[in-house]
């Protein structure tokens, strides 16, 4: 069985454009991020808490490797993790990790 990896970027969202925000995820950055052709898959999760600070969301890309995962980060991610910021500017707090699946049950 091949190593499976989830790209996973969390991103709490100003409620001030949330809704903007969530449409153009769903319409325009998901699609263009699977369009590079480096993900199986993307689930977007709403974290549930009380943060009155915005919403928190994981978005997570299902890698096909680890080989597309590195190409992904260092050919496609700039442009559009630069588009999002050009959109969302002061509107947002994000971080990434990589996570490697050990085991699915």
């Amino acid at each position: 069985m091949k190593t499976r990896y989830i790209y996973n970027v969390t991103i709490n969202i100003d409620d001030s454009v949330h809704d903007d925000w969530l449409h153009w995820m769903r319409t325009t950055h998901i699609p263009d991020v699977l369009a590079t052709g480096m993900f199986d898959e993307c689930k977007i999760s709403k974290v549930l808490s009380d943060d009155p600070e915005g919403t928190t969301y994981a978005i997570q890309y299902i890698a096909k490797d680890r080989e597309s995962l590195a190409l992904y980060q260092n050919l496609f991610a700039p442009d559009l993790q630069k588009e999002h910021l050009q959109r969302y500017a002061n509107k947002f707090v994000a971080f990434r990790t990589v996570l490697e699946i050990v085991e699915e049950f």
